[in-house]
């Protein structure tokens, strides 16, 4: 049954979001960064990127990044509703839409949105196919000159749902792993070839990253640089490692060029 009654979507919303974070309570969940810098929670004024992962691992960036300047695409699905109000509640931005059309509304709310904020996609979804990388992110990084950061996530053997995109939900008190990659600069103004071309590249990396968060979630071994993945962000003040350094390095480059 279709829920459209905007206050039933709203309470549903509400449930969901206590549900989801009970549920995801539960889970001894790690995260790796290639780029430590690349945390959405140091939030570097003037530094927009594009993150990017496959849409059956929702549940778990859903869960833990909130609250640092994110925006989220969600299709207009009706199952996309409730979910919308999830992330709200989560405290993510939310565009409806896809990226699919260049010329959609959503596409050219997301161009507007990202003068302020990171934007977060599923570059699979809404329809598919499964962990292929629709044209639209490669585009949008190449017209508004934004990096990408392609991100893989993985669970202990999870259970699984009938649909496109197997969507995964993980067992309770079981491993969950993030990894993300460095930032991948897209050129501005691509042709059709370059967009191709780095459609293909960065699919490529996140499939990697996927296969490396799945493997670390199943094998369950320590890796090299892991950090707790809290729902509470590492912000400037309290973030542990090089971050800042990086960060001003990068600053004092761009300067001087």
């Amino acid at each position: 049954m279709k829920i459209t009654s905007p206050a039933l979507i709203n309470s549903a919303g509400l449930l969901g979001t206590a549900l989801m974070r009970g549920w995801m309570n539960t889970l001894d969940c790690r995260w790796a960064l290639y780029d430590r810098a690349c945390d959405t929670a140091l939030d570097v004024p003037g530094k927009r990127r594009i993150y990017l992962f496959w849409h059956e691992y929702v549940l778990l960036p859903l869960d833990r990044r909130g609250h640092t300047n994110v925006t989220m695409l969600l299709s207009r699905h009706r199952d996309g509703d409730i979910l919308s109000r999830i992330a709200f509640h989560q405290g993510f931005g939310v565009v409806r839409g896809s990226t699919f059309d260049g010329a959609s509304s959503a596409l050219r709310e997301l161009i507007q949105v990202s003068r302020r904020s990171h934007l977060t996609i599923t570059p699979d979804g809404p329809r598919g196919p499964r962990r292929q990388l629709a044209v639209g992110p490669i585009y949008l990084a190449s017209r508004l000159g934004m990096p990408i950061v392609p991100m893989g996530y993985g669970y202990d053997r999870p259970w699984r749902a009938n649909s496109w995109d197997r969507f995964a939900v993980p067992r309770p008190f079981s491993r969950a792993r993030a990894v993300w990659g460095p930032e991948m600069i897209i050129p501005k103004k691509l042709d059709r070839d370059g967009l191709e071309h780095y459609r293909r590249e960065v699919e490529r990396m996140i499939n990697l990253l996927t296969a490396e968060a799945e493997a670390w979630a199943e094998a369950g071994t320590p890796k090299q640089g892991e950090l707790p993945y809290v729902r509470e962000p590492l912000r400037k003040g309290n973030f542990a490692g090089p971050a800042e350094a990086e960060i001003a390095q990068a600053g004092r480059k761009r300067r001087a060029a």
